[in-house]
């Protein structure tokens, strides 16, 4: 299926309003309003959701090998996890992935 110039252009802007109308909705017409302690205390989990649903797909499909489970990716993400978990800092859990991630591809190519 061909698009022209202008329908995907359409199509960005009325992604890109979509999107803002559904973030609008919480902060712009929620902002001001008090959320339930409940409410609350589940949205500080969010960020734990969202970042392993965005690296998993990097890890167990990563495009470097065309789809295929790469040993070094599995290590550096164990590697990242395990260090997150034993010193709570985020920035030793990536410094650690990322290093292992290196020498594990320096080792078995």
């Amino acid at each position: 299926m061909t698009y022209s110039t202008t329908a995907i252009w359409v199509i960005i802007i009325g992604i890109g309003l979509g999107t803002y109308m559904i973030r609008f909705s919480f902060m712009g017409a929620l902002g001001r309003a008090r959320l339930p302690e409940w409410a609350m205390r589940l949205l500080r989990y969010t960020p734990v959701a969202v970042i392993p649903g965005l690296i998993a797909p990097m890890v167990l499909w990563p495009a470097a090998t065309a789809g295929e489970p790469d040993p070094a990716r599995i290590a550096a993400a164990l590697a990242a996890a395990v260090l997150g978990v034993f010193t709570k800092n985020v920035v030793i859990a990536v410094l650690g992935g990322a290093a292992t991630l290196y020498l594990m591809l320096y080792l078995i190519g």
